[in-house]
């Protein structure tokens, strides 16, 4: 069983500790005897801080080592994968550590026809939405990585266009070591360190980093990951420079979507979020616990088999669920103080800065998780501050449909970005219609 932490009373944290770039690391030694086969990160003595990584600048690389198996046959264009252990921050301010798996292109960058001149980072967050450590993406991208999602095309089919174009893909774990679906600033934290932790590696070109053309994406559950990275950015890792961010299916808050999506087909999600924030605090996580219901075909033993569930088997196991009648006394249970103070803190977008890097983002108007008048309300109080943000609202779908009707608009911005043929000006909000999803959702 993981030990949870004890929420910190330090949330005057000092960011002065991440204002220089990470130092060269003593433990970053280059293992280039993988395992033949992967293993799962709870028995992986790999995916463990070594002894005094809290004194280390975040973002500094602990571990490094080529990914194991067969890594680098599951996407195209790809010509060596490496997991990188680093330094970060979680959601109480605190050192942990995280782990991004780094796609190495095929391509060289100065190959005629790529769309970048100089060496490219794309840091995609994938929305893996479990409780579990073991769905994340270092581990579970030798088999989901290359399956499709609620009928979405394969993560790898995007990775692989990324490569082709020379550019290196970071897809980072950033829930961290104890899986803390629904955590902003633990996301955002990992997102910022990861990309540190990449431009200071040997397996990264040399060139230098001010050369170095980098973007953020992210759909739904990495839309969080995304746009925390992005609202953190200017204090934590102002030393970063971010060519632009996609964001898709917009998670503004997460109290939201736990009454759009409950008691529907997506109410799967729901008991891996209040795991998921209630990782990093031991006494929130009692008191979850301590209300589940004992008897019953909804008790606690049904809602706590989500620990060990990826985001497609929690699907499966709560269809149509309500997740309020796992509680003694039901909803009052799921947002009472303990929780709702949670969810305050680390749980709705737009509370912790405002993103200064451009802005591409997506979203159907009838999405199904978080309401769009939110995401319209987020967008109009960043662009009042001076926010560069492009916002295409779909009049064709919902949640679902979008990853494949924006996945297209979000490549090809991208690729403006990575060419530098973009220029970001103030903001513009747009109605869409693009249908080129046959989900049916």
């Amino acid at each position: 069983m993981i030990s949870l932490p004890k929420a910190s009373s330090a949330l005057c944290y000092l960011f002065a500790t991440a204002l220089s770039n990470p130092v060269a690391s003593p433990f970053q030694t280059l293992n280039t005897r993988a395992s033949s086969q992967p293993i799962a990160p709870s028995e992986d003595p790999w995916y463990t801080a070594p002894t005094g990584f809290e004194t280390t600048t975040p973002g500094t690389i602990l571990r490094i080592r080529e990914a194991p198996g067969n890594a680098t046959s599951l996407v195209a264009n790809c010509s060596a994968v490496y997991n990188i252990l680093f330094r970060s921050t979680d959601a109480n301010y605190e050192p942990t550590f995280g782990v991004t798996t780094l796609f190495v292109p095929s391509k060289d960058i100065s190959s005629p026809g790529n769309s970048s001149s100089s060496a490219s980072l794309l840091s995609l967050q994938i929305a893996y939405n479990s409780a579990d450590v073991d769905a994340s993406p270092s581990y579970s991208l030798y088999t989901g990585l290359t399956q499709p999602a609620l009928g979405a095309p394969a993560t790898s089919t995007d990775v692989g266009f990324a490569l082709s174009n020379g550019w290196h893909v970071s897809i980072v774990d950033f829930e961290g070591p104890h899986a803390s679906f629904g955590l902003g600033p633990q996301a955002g934290h990992a997102v910022l360190d990861a990309v540190r932790a990449v431009l200071s590696s040997s397996v990264f070109p040399s060139a230098d980093a001010s050369s170095t053309t980098v973007a953020m994406w992210g759909y739904s559950g990495g839309s969080i990951a995304t746009e925390f990275a992005a609202e953190f950015q200017e204090q934590y890792a102002p030393e970063l420079d971010f060519a632009g961010i996609a964001i898709g299916g917009i998670v503004t808050n997460v109290t939201n979507v736990i009454h759009n999506i409950n008691g529907g087909p997506f109410a799967g999600l729901l008991p891996g979020v209040l795991l998921g924030v209630t990782s990093q605090d031991a006494e929130a996580r009692a008191y979850l616990v301590s209300k589940l219901k004992e008897e019953g075909p909804t008790n606690k033993s049904y809602f706590l088999e989500d620990l060990h569930l990826n985001v497609n088997g929690a699907f499966a196991a709560y269809p149509n669920v309500s997740v309020f009648d796992f509680f003694d006394d039901g909803e009052s249970d799921v947002f009472a103080p303990i929780l709702q103070n949670i969810f305050n803190r680390n749980s709705y977008m737009g509370a912790h800065g405002v993103p200064r890097i451009p802005v591409f983002a997506y979203k159907a108007i009838g999405d199904e998780f978080t309401d769009i008048e939110q995401t319209d309300a987020l967008f109009s109080w960043y662009c009042s501050v001076g926010a560069r943000i492009w916002f295409q609202r779909n009049e064709v779908g919902g949640h679902v449909d979008e990853i494949v009707n924006g996945r297209e608009r979000a490549l090809e911005w991208l690729k403006t970005v990575f060419d530098g043929s973009y220029v970001a000006g103030g903001c513009l909000t747009e109605n869409v219609r693009v249908n080129t999803s046959s989900l049916g959702y």
